[in-house]
């Protein structure tokens, strides 16, 4: 895909219309989803204050595809447990995550897509790309259940609304912190490897 050096401005007016002055042209949140998918940069700045406004620009992306019948990707399961996470504990290390999570995600699509060009001349049954992106989605919900309340009943932890469960005895592994604080610990290793990993 071809990128542009330095990232385009978009600059965004109070009555919501968005210029590109790289093309010194008003532009659409559509366009502006055909500049991502071709690998062009921008960054969104709101036109009165000069603040950088592209998160929420590109959430309003995601939106939009995803109220288009047939376009939506995000699973219901996947947005709720999502939303649990802000204002929890964990949420320092789920963007980290999902943007490990998303570029292994691409790499691996490629290397499917590239595999599938080769054995079905041309034709791309989705079957096996789905069945990566299932297991990526497991692997993410099993990760993180350990450390949100709302999953934890397995562990003997009370879900939002229940009264607290007493606590088992000592050494019975229920609610055991070493055994959290190890988990944790590990988890952070495996984040600082793929950190090095990528950095490499």
């Amino acid at each position: 895909m071809a990128k542009s050096e330095e990232p385009i401005t978009i600059k965004k007016y109070a009555n919501r219309r968005l210029y590109n002055t790289g093309t010194s042209t008003y532009v659409t949140l559509e366009d502006l989803a055909v500049m991502v998918k071709e690998g062009q940069d921008f960054l969104v700045y709101d036109a009165k204050t000069g603040d950088d406004i592209t998160r929420s620009v590109l959430a309003q992306i995601i939106f939009e595809q995803e109220g288009k019948e047939g376009q939506s990707m995000l699973p219901i399961a996947f947005l709720r447990q999502l939303i649990r996470f802000y204002g929890d504990s964990m949420q320092m290390l789920v963007p980290r995550y999902l943007e490990m999570s998303i570029d292994s995600l691409t790499q691996e699509q490629e290397k499917l897509r590239g595999q599938l060009r080769t054995a079905f001349g041309g034709a791309l049954p989705f079957g096996p790309l789905e069945d990566q992106m299932r297991r990526n989605m497991e692997m993410f919900q099993r990760t993180f259940s350990m450390f949100t309340p709302f999953a934890r009943n397995a562990a003997g932890q009370a879900t939002q609304g229940e009264p607290e469960k007493p606590k088992a005895p000592a050494g019975s592994g229920v609610g055991d912190f070493d055994e959290l604080k190890r988990q944790m610990e590990e988890m952070q290793k495996r984040l600082d490897r793929m950190s090095d990993k990528d950095k490499g």
